[in-house]
């Protein structure tokens, strides 16, 4: 099934079965990408401003570079920061925010950085990718806030007990992502998993809406253009959502 925003703010098809899907497959999960944070004005790495077309990411992204290079890694890291200052929720985190404190989402689990689920009032977010808001110290472990200071040019940051470089409290390139296994039970558990402005194409975070459809449960799809999910089997109770998710998904939770 497949719904499209039209240009007067309706979504062409029956939307009933959506609703319904959310309200007696609950409490659902969602798998949020870079695509509901484009909508805060955060460009998409991958896209052609992005910042993977100034910085290719196997040579400034890596565990390695910031061990070998932690001054070369930073000028990545400041990028990303200076990217980030003064982002504000949109209104598809209020509208996930909205389905928890409902009763209808058990919890986010997303790929972004950012921290703009929490600064919606999500209060179980799972931060596959790290954040961004702290720097992060390898040797001790020790996390401070990150500050306006150290997005300054300059040399990178160092942990005052270890003198250690500090790096943003993310994952890079050859580290782990983090939370996978409650990520995995979560999809493991629910019925119903929304997707929203994700590709769905990079693992592992690509698998759970597998898990999801391998158990016999459904994927609601919120996109701009089809991905692989879209063009795909999406379960029993599936739609693709077709529309900007900053006005898609608020329009579907405005008429639970």
């Amino acid at each position: 099934m497949e719904l499209v925003l039209q240009p007067d703010g309706s979504l062409t098809g029956d939307l009933e079965p959506v609703l319904a899907a959310l309200e007696e497959e609950s409490p659902a999960v969602a798998l949020t990408g870079a695509g509901i944070s484009v909508v805060s004005g955060i460009p998409d790495f991958r896209s052609p401003d992005g910042l993977w077309s100034r910085f290719d990411p196997l040579e400034y992204a890596t565990l390695s570079c910031f061990l070998s290079r932690p001054d070369r890694a930073w000028r990545l890291y400041r990028e990303l920061g200076r990217t980030l200052v003064g982002r504000r929720p949109n209104p598809a985190h209020l509208a996930l925010a909205e389905l928890e404190r409902r009763g209808l989402l058990s919890a986010v689990v997303t790929q972004n950085v950012d921290g703009l689920h929490q600064a919606a009032g999500s209060r179980r977010v799972l931060e596959l990718h790290g954040e961004h808001s702290h720097l992060q110290c390898l040797g001790c472990g020790g996390l401070q806030p990150i500050m306006e200071t150290h997005l300054a040019d300059g040399p990178p940051p160092r942990c005052e007990p270890c003198g250690l470089p500090l790096k943003p409290n993310v994952v890079l390139f050859e580290e782990a992502v983090r939370g996978l296994d409650e990520a995995q039970a979560l999809a493991d558990a629910c019925r119903l998993l929304l997707a929203v402005g994700t590709s769905a194409e990079v693992a592992p975070a690509s698998l759970l809406p597998d898990r999801v459809l391998g158990r016999g449960g459904s994927v609601l799809v919120f996109d701009l253009v089809p991905t692989r999910l879209g063009r795909g089997d999406l379960g029993p109770r599936g739609a693709l959502i077709r529309g900007p998710v900053g006005t898609t998904l608020p329009l579907v939770v405005g008429r639970l």
